[in-house]
């Protein structure tokens, strides 16, 4: 009995890894993309309005029909579908911008990469919570954010070098597409060796008829919160170059520290979480209120602090968030459950983004007021939460 919990723990770790790597490539493909795209509209003629707009429309797309692709997963039980079709969605639209002559197509293949991520998502982190329940929820997409943050931070800094050693943006689309086979490759391979994931948790999905628990929505709440109250890169990146707090050049070597800070916040939190559950979260939202005021300081040295813990941010919701949902939702209606944990996270972030970006021309105490207040008010619902879990 013992060698066989063994060897079910082993094909679970091996489960995580192969699709942590599966989401490293994908990164390099689609995190290289958006560090590209901007700059790329711009050079096809796009103007400012349509760059913005590109980037809300996409991140709505991305993590609104979380929610439709979530329930017709779990409606159909067919996760590896969804996960294979949204992976090779992504494979075919970023390379092809190397053929976009005008800013429309270009536009079109940036949305149809947001639809692919709505589309796998959900199947993707249902798969991967089987194989995480096996070996802790918080270590097991730990593990996986770990990986996949790796690829996030490699391909903006290859691409970059590309473009700064004579490339042109067209060839560094296309060399995109050697990690995107690469990634079909490893995914292909994963559900050849996993065919069920599902058995990977050692139990047996229970058929539920009722909708989520009342744990369940406060939970979606409180993260809600938390999405509203961060700040998006994009608006601390302006405010860096407005204030000249560092080189224009610096600040995507900025990034990618966040990226590196995320990638180590993850495992650690992951680990974590395992240990004394839910009560994590409430470490993560304390962290988290530090950010907005060091981030929008005047200060370089407050503001490479502000980002690190940008970054502990992000990698906490990429791990220990995702987690979560593990404990609060049944097998068979996990796919669903992410697809509302996606969605509520990203329309929250899209409202609180907006609100906040209005804020910083209007008032920037204000700014920084609002958004500790949310992250408290995050704190307070999460805090709730873990106490009627306990």
């Amino acid at each position: 009995m013992q060698t066989l919990s063994n060897s079910s723990h082993r094909r679970a770790v091996q489960f995580i890894l192969l699709m942590g790597f599966v989401s490293l490539l994908a990164d390099m493909v689609y995190e290289g993309g958006r560090s590209l795209s901007g700059q790329y509209l711009a050079l096809l003629g796009a103007s400012g309005a349509v760059v913005g707009i590109t980037a809300g429309i996409g991140e709505l797309i991305g993590y609104g029909l979380r929610l439709v692709f979530g329930y017709l997963s779990d409606r159909t039980r067919r996760y590896w579908l969804f996960t294979i079709l949204g992976y090779t969605l992504t494979i075919i639209a970023v390379p092809l911008l190397a053929l976009a002559q005008a800013w429309p197509l270009a536009v079109g293949l940036l949305m149809v990469e947001r639809l692919s991520k709505a589309l796998r998502s959900p199947a993707k982190d249902t798969l991967i919570s089987y194989a995480a329940e096996r070996v802790g929820s918080g270590k097991g997409f730990g593990w996986h954010e770990a990986l996949d943050q790796v690829g996030a931070f490699a391909a903006p800094l290859a691409l970059a070098a590309i473009l700064a050693t004579g490339g042109s943006f067209q060839f560094a689309f296309g060399i995109l597409l050697v990690p995107g086979l690469l990634c079909l490759a490893v995914l292909l391979a994963a559900r050849i060796l996993f065919p069920q994931p599902s058995d990977l948790a050692g139990t047996s999905p229970i058929v539920v008829t009722t909708g989520f628990s009342s744990s369940f929505w406060r939970y979606i709440i409180g993260v809600g919160l938390f999405a509203a109250a961060s700040v998006d890169f994009a608006l601390a990146a302006y405010h860096f170059q407005r204030a000249q707090l560092m080189p224009t050049a610096a600040i995507p070597a900025l990034y990618g520290l966040a990226m590196v800070v995320d990638a180590i916040a993850a495992l650690g939190f992951g680990m974590l979480y395992d240990r004394i559950g839910f009560q994590t979260l409430l470490g993560v939202a304390a962290l988290a209120t530090f950010s907005t005021p060091l981030l929008f300081s005047s200060s370089l040295i407050a503001a490479v602090i502000g980002v690190a813990l940008w970054g502990v941010a992000l990698g906490a919701q990429e791990s220990v968030m995702r987690a979560a949902v593990v404990q609060l939702a049944p097998a068979d209606r996990r796919g669903a459950a992410y697809g509302v944990f996606n969605a509520g996270f990203g329309l929250s972030w899209f409202v609180g983004s907006a609100m906040l970006g209005w804020l910083y021309d209007v008032s920037l105490p204000a700014l920084i007021g609002v958004s500790i207040c949310l992250y408290l008010g995050a704190a307070v619902m999460l805090w709730s939460f873990a106490r009627r879990r306990a």
